[in-house]
C-alpha cells in the first residue's frame, strides 16, 4: 500500500496556487512571459517528484546493493 507523501502533497498545492497566479495574470495584468514561466516552474517540481518515486522500485533499488 502506498504511503502518504508530504511532499508529492505540497508540491501539487503550490502547482494549483501556480496555475491561478498564471491565470491572474495572464487575464487581468496582461502579462505573459513572466506568467508562462512561472506556470512551467511551478509545474514541473511535481513532474520531477513523480519522476523521482516511480524511477526504482524498492526491489530494484536492494538488487543494485547487494
Amino acid at each position: 500500500m502506498k504511503k502518504d507523501n508530504v511532499v508529492q502533497e505540497k508540491s501539487y498545492d503550490f502547482a494549483l496556487l501556480c496555475i491561478k497566479l498564471f491565470q491572474k495574470l495572464s487575464g487581468e495584468k496582461k502579462e505573459y512571459i513572466l506568467s508562462k514561466q512561472i506556470l512551467r516552474s511551478g509545474t514541473s517540481i511535481g513532474a520531477n517528484i513523480e519522476e523521482a518515486i516511480g524511477g526504482q522500485s524498492t526491489r530494484d533499488f536492494c538488487q543494485n546493493y547487494q
